[in-house]
């Protein structure tokens, strides 16, 4: 996680005035996806998020509240946003030639899953059921809500993954890849966009998803696991969801145990058919291909693409064969 810079944190400081908060101390966290600060007042705390530009629309974030809202109140434990003085959950300010928007969270306290299972890893089975539970009662809110009008998320769809205005970006047409390697993408790319195609679009396997539920993404507080980040939330699979899950952890000697876990903890909230599972591999290479443009469009991380591109080549041969 990159530091905030001087101009993003007076930013936070002008944004940090639409709330009515009793003396507020404002704490840089970092850049990673969002400039992120902690807000500590005597009362609560906080965290304040300077959105990435051009990612989301304010009727997109402010759709990703009325969605985290609603799976609030269906019992999954997600971030609560906190109102401006005026009502508002975003403020909007301008900055560097452009606008930047504003929106601040209730803080919970705990502990990222990452760093839970690491200090402990021989109980990785316990934690990766919860995950599956966690991501089954998404499943079964966003499956059978009815999306209100004016509601505004990107589709993680055959076009959204995969056609030329894809969200993440044309992960086939990286400068980095060679020609034998971009030859390889493209075989890979026809193969998944035929299988999608057939897929279709079933709300049993297709809804709004978070779409990035890892272990970085998942707290562990007081009362179980508490779900952050919901920036890549949209319309997509749920197989998508489940291979974000995993892929961390693909290549692994446990990765078979670790995916197991994690199907049989969703089938104890949402059935899960075993032809979605056989789909598996399928989507984590999905994953592995949209994240090479997501990448590419971020060289602030300082990723070194070329292995990146090599291991997805593989993964795409294995695939195909």
């Amino acid at each position: 996680m990159a530091e905030v810079s001087p101009e993003l944190h007076a930013l936070a400081l002008k944004a940090l005035t639409a709330w009515e908060l009793k003396d507020p101390h404002l704490q840089p966290i970092g850049v990673s996806e969002n400039a992120s600060f902690r807000v500590d007042t005597p009362e609560r705390r906080y965290v304040l998020r300077i959105h990435r530009p051009g990612y989301h629309t304010l009727a997109e974030l402010e759709s990703e509240h009325v969605w985290t809202d609603a799976l609030l109140k269906a019992g999954v434990d997600v971030p609560v946003p906190a109102r401006t003085r005026e009502g508002r959950e975003y403020v909007t300010l301008p900055f560097e030639g452009g606008e930047r928007h504003i929106g601040m969270l209730e803080w919970v306290d705990g502990e990222l899953l990452h760093n839970v299972i690491r200090r402990n890893p021989s109980d990785f089975a316990r934690h990766f059921r919860a995950v599956g539970r966690i991501a089954a009662a998404i499943h079964n809110q966003a499956s059978c809500w009815t999306v209100p009008d004016g509601f505004c998320r990107h589709r993680l769809d055959l076009e959204g993954l995969l056609e030329d205005n894809a969200f993440w970006g044309r992960f086939w047409n990286l400068p980095q890849m060679d020609k034998a390697q971009r030859e390889v993408i493209a075989s890979a790319r026809r193969a998944i966009a035929e299988e999608l195609f057939h897929l279709g679009y079933e709300p049993r396997t297709f809804s709004l998803i978070h779409a990035d539920l890892h272990t970085h993404n998942l707290v562990v507080g007081e009362h179980g696991l508490h779900v952050i980040d919901f920036d890549d939330a949209g319309f997509g699979w749920h197989h998508y969801e489940l291979a974000v899950a995993l892929h961390r952890h693909y290549g692994e000697d446990r990765f078979g145990d670790i995916q197991a876990a994690l199907v049989d903890g969703y089938r104890e909230v949402r059935p899960l058919a075993d032809s979605v599972v056989a789909m598996l591999p399928m989507f984590l290479l999905v994953r592995s291909l949209v994240h090479l443009a997501w990448r590419y469009q971020r060289p602030e991380h300082g990723t070194d693409l070329a292995e990146d591109i090599e291991e997805a080549v593989r993964e795409a041969r294995d695939w195909m064969s």
